[in-house]
């Protein structure tokens, strides 16, 4: 992940680089594992979304089954995967579960930056 806008996130570095990243750009997180089919559907949908955005906002990719990175799934009581979650200023402002379309997910970030304020 070579990319600054995409980039691979883990538990012991989730606060720094979603967190308090998201109070620089928002951030958009997929939980995702390697045995899931919808997360290999939705990752080029994601990864077309935010080169389209153009730094408006980045993408963390955080694969469960790795290391200890269960435990941030435990925590936001995630369900599903993969599950994408959006935060802005270090907090959640929605999330949605299974695979999208790349115009619905730009329409949904835009919904949620907006509501937001």
């Amino acid at each position: 992940m070579a990319d600054a806008m995409i980039f691979e996130c883990h538990l012991d570095d989730f606060e720094q680089r979603v967190i308090a990243g998201s109070h620089e750009v928002p951030i958009l997180v997929d939980f995702w594992a390697d045995w899931c089919a919808p997360c290999h559907a939705i990752a080029p949908q994601l990864a077309r979304v935010v080169n389209d955005m153009q730094g408006r906002v980045r993408l963390a990719k955080v694969e469960v089954d790795e290391g200890e990175n269960m435990k941030l799934a435990g925590r936001y009581r995630l369900r599903g995967f993969p599950t994408v979650m959006l935060f802005r200023d270090g907090r959640d402002l929605g999330h949605f579960a299974g695979a999208r379309a790349a115009h619905w997910i730009t329409q949904w970030i835009d919904e949620h930056l907006a509501a937001a304020g």
